[in-house]
């Protein structure tokens, strides 16, 4: 097995996505991950059907799976001899829940003091909302994203139609197990890492869509929407995007668009007259880029360095050169489901290059695999299967 976390092995008793998504970065750099599911299994092997949907296959590629009863002295004694040999145990359940179960941070960490034990939750473990339940929507309204999505000041919030807490939660989840381990290689000594959705949207938000609070005192002066329109812009057949921020990249635009005195109009003569008048200049830029086809404007606007795009449309993104360049999308037969294609892991690394995503597991496929690779023996998994303890194989 190639990769940079080759060798680490992963627990994980996280479910839906943001807690898969951040298991499934660490098996695409090499880890092996082990998912282990109640006998119902994760719900997103049923959003579609089948117990192999496209959205289980994308969150959780790669990793054994094996079905035990969570609710049983056996099934929990299962999971601390697997903790006793695995080096990250996440979990993703509401705060106390895990504790319930039996396989809080503390009775893990008892079983092994080097482990890196992560709990990921929507507010965290004290305060107000700690027993409020919490699906992506939520944090993109507690956390400012919805407002943000507003034309303007009388506009309704709206919702960024993907979900971004999640996913990105399960980013932040996946960088601070990797530091955690890289501490552990130093220190010797394993830790609990506590990963709440508001606040890595909170955080992420802060350096653009939230910088207007970095004052204090100014917290009037924001308001709903507050950002600039959109940019993306009609053209006789289609749709582009096309921006300008430095004062170069304007001075292009103004000649693309063949219009020059743009450039010394009083209105647009810096970065902020740019901004402070972007209606103005939006508008104008609209105008303009109707009266020609995607194609013309496109090619003026590389031309003289604008940046620039088409606006795809999602099977347009697969297809299109740069991604067949950058080998980004690749496919192959699985049994469960059939011909699929994935985009390979993000980071390409040059001495300890990515795993090719391997299968999403059928619940409980690795049961025997798994136990017996802990130590268990060929007639103690029997016995557990036949007392009910674990599940579908």
């Amino acid at each position: 097995m190639s990769g940079p976390l080759s060798g680490f092995r992963v627990l994980d008793l996280s479910r839906v996505l943001s807690g898969p998504l951040a298991t499934t970065l660490l098996a695409d750099q090499g880890a092996e991950v082990i998912k282990v599911e109640g006998f119902g299994g994760d719900v997103t092997r049923a959003m579609g059907g089948g117990g192999l949907t496209a959205g289980f296959l994308a969150s959780n590629r790669g990793k054994k799976s094996i079905a035990v009863d969570l609710h049983s002295t056996a099934g929990i004694d299962i999971i601390k001899r697997l903790a006793s040999t695995a080096d990250v145990f996440v979990q993703n359940f509401r705060p106390g829940a895990a504790d319930g179960l039996g396989v809080g941070a503390d009775v893990i960490q008892g079983v092994n003091p080097r482990i890196v034990y992560v709990s990921i939750s929507g507010f965290g473990e004290k305060g107000p909302y700690v027993g409020k339940r919490v699906y992506d929507p939520v944090i993109q309204s507690l956390s400012g994203l919805a407002d943000l999505q507003a034309a303007n000041a009388e506009d309704r919030p709206r919702m960024v139609r993907t979900v971004v807490p999640d996913k990105t939660t399960g980013l932040a989840a996946a960088q601070a197990i990797t530091a955690a381990l890289l501490a552990r290689e130093r220190t010797g000594e394993g830790q609990h890492v506590r990963v709440a959705m508001l606040d890595v949207m909170i955080s992420y938000l802060w350096a653009e869509g939230l910088n207007g609070l970095s004052k204090v005192g100014d917290e009037a002066h924001v308001r709903r929407g507050q950002r600039s329109r959109d940019l993306i812009f009609e053209t006789k057949d289609g749709f582009i995007t096309a921006g300008a921020i430095s004062n170069r990249e304007w001075k292009g635009m103004c000649e693309a668009l063949e219009h020059p005195e743009w450039f010394d109009d009083e209105r647009f003569r810096t970065t902020a007259d740019r901004f402070r008048n972007s209606a103005a200049r939006l508008d104008m830029t609209a105008e303009v880029l109707r009266t020609r086809t995607s194609a013309e404007w496109l090619e003026r606007l590389d031309s003289f360095e604008v940046p620039c795009a088409p606006v795809l449309s999602r099977p347009e993104v697969i297809a299109q050169e740069q991604v067949a360049a950058n080998e980004l999308i690749f496919e192959y037969d699985h049994p469960g489901i059939g011909r699929v294609r994935q985009a390979r892991p993000a980071a390409r690394f040059e001495k300890t290059p990515a795993n090719t995503p391997g299968l999403a597991p059928t619940l409980g496929q690795h049961n025997r695999e798994v136990l017996e690779d802990a130590g268990f023996t060929p007639e103690e998994v029997d016995s557990l299967i036949d007392q009910g303890v674990l599940g579908a194989n």
